[in-house]
């Protein structure tokens, strides 16, 4: 396909095709000025070693260049988890680097699934044939919240008992949510006052036609997964729609669906069948680049094979509404998600003003942080509403966003599902506490790059809770 202008939303095609090998580019050597923090990678997966909490990042000229990002988290954890639970070996290829979906793939192997780490970067799992086998260590989901909320949908109808932990973070994150449409199904879960550890008791269940009361991709996928190995049609309502990667990731694997504006059936039990599968690059970790492209005019930045969703290129939509150049080349569709190549400039003026709330501001919940920090930078500023859940996310993302923007000299007013931030504001270096919280952390790195002065990022390890490498490429397309 040719080169697009964006003029609206990508819409969804649905026929098949194969996928190519993922190429990382070659690393650059760290600027000066950015060796507070020291990585170290010695496997897929393992922990990120620090020498210490904190990065430098000082202020830029320009962002320019090209990227082939890590691959998606969100595809990345329903690949692993359902090649996990299928019969037979899944092979993807540009997995997630992140810790959070290693935590996906040490529960399912836990569960008896096989995972084996290529050298090439590859990742091959072999599943359990749709019948996990019951531990009685419990499986600790790390700070991943999707893993927690979707496994336990896939061990609800398992026969066995199951616990699951998570960290200091996840345990204050809200799992009632999931409680209900698995108890109206005949699950039997023991929370901790509404939060992990959970403890599922497993069994048979019966399907359910459940609406779902806050929009969330986690519930409706765990609902789903259960509802896979249940006699009888199980159908999710959802008044706003949420990212639709597991209904992609099912059909991939061989389930099949029922879709409509608002719901998605699955009739059970269905079997899954091992794929090959390439992960495209993650947009949400893409919004952190393309916005630091934004703030300066005379950017050119290039992002090849990006996933391009529908249910997550709303960021895009946001960007060309604020005046940036945006085109998105060479889409095509691979194991029914949209892959393509996005190329962003900044306009001479600078960047305009919108508002985000409704349905937009569920789309986009994992990038409004970013959105919120570049909004000082644009001229009639960024309002948001209709976001209470970053108030629930691995912090309370509204909170520390206002918190981090006065530390920088911006003005900002809080609101209990939102912000406004007005244009026109010049930002100083400052200390940023991340609250360990991954997208505070790089949203804030943003930020500094038109910032005067330094800026010193508190908990800067966070970041390898979804990417690892986000410093190391940030530094490659920042002129100084």
């Amino acid at each position: 396909m040719g080169n697009h202008e964006l003029k609206g939303p990508l819409h969804p095609v649905s026929d098949l095709a194969p996928c190519p090998q993922f190429l990382f580019p070659a690393p650059n050597s760290l600027p000066h000025g950015h060796d507070k923090l020291e990585s170290e990678f010695t496997s897929y997966g393992a922990a990120l070693h620090t020498s210490t909490e904190e990065r430098i990042i000082r202020p830029a000229k320009n962002v320019t260049g090209f990227l082939r990002l890590p691959g998606d988290k969100s595809i990345s954890h329903r690949y692993g988890m359902l090649g996990a639970f299928a019969q037979g070996t899944s092979r993807f290829t540009n997995f997630s680097t992140g810790a959070d979906c290693a935590s996906t793939l040490s529960c399912m192997e836990a569960l008896g699934a096989k995972v084996r780490r290529m050298e090439n970067g590859a990742v091959e799992v072999t599943g359990v044939g749709g019948c996990v086998t019951p531990t009685d260590a419990p499986l600790n989901c790390g700070n991943s919240g999707s893993t927690m909320r979707m496994i336990s949908g896939l061990l609800a109808p398992q026969q066995g008992s199951f616990t699951l932990t998570g960290d200091a973070s996840l345990s204050r994150r809200p799992m009632g949510r999931i409680q209900k449409p698995l108890e109206a199904m005949g699950a039997r879960l023991t929370l901790t006052e509404g939060h992990a550890p959970l403890t599922i008791a497993g069994g048979a269940l019966k399907a359910i036609d459940y609406t779902m009361p806050v929009a969330s991709a986690q519930v409706k996928t765990c609902i789903l997964l259960a509802g896979l190995q249940t006699a009888g049609t199980t159908t999710v309502r959802e008044a706003v729609r949420t990212r639709d990667h597991s209904e992609l990731a099912l059909q991939a694997f061989g389930a099949r669906l029922t879709r409509t504006a608002d719901a998605v059936s699955i009739a059970g039990p269905q079997k899954l069948h091992a794929i090959d599968a390439a992960v495209p690059g993650d947009i949400s970790s893409a919004a952190f680049f393309l916005c630091a492209a934004a703030l300066f005019p005379g950017s050119s930045l290039q992002l090849e094979s990006l996933g391009l969703n529908p249910t997550r290129a709303a960021l895009l939509d946001v960007l060309t509404a604020l005046g940036a150049h945006v085109s998105v080349l060479d889409l095509e569709e691979k194991n029914a998600e949209l892959v393509g190549t996005v190329r962003i400039s900044s306009p001479d003026e600078g960047l305009g003003s919108t508002t985000i709330d409704g349905a937009l501001a569920a789309q986009l919940i994992d990038e409004l942080p970013v959105l919120a920090a570049i909004g000082p930078y644009t001229r009639g500023g960024i309002r948001i509403r209709d976001a209470q859940e970053l108030r629930v996310k691995e912090s309370d993302r509204i909170a520390l966003t206002v918190k981090n923007l006065r530390a920088m000299g911006a003005e900002v007013t809080e609101f209990e599902d939102g912000l406004d931030v007005p244009g026109g504001q010049k930002l100083h270096g400052a200390a940023i506490d991340s609250g360990s919280d991954h997208r505070i952390a790089m949203a804030f790195s943003v930020a500094a790059l038109r910032a005067g002065g330094e800026t010193l990022i508190q908990g800067a390890e966070s970041v390898a809770i979804s990417f690892p490498e986000f410093f190391h490429l940030l530094d490659g397309i920042a002129e100084r």
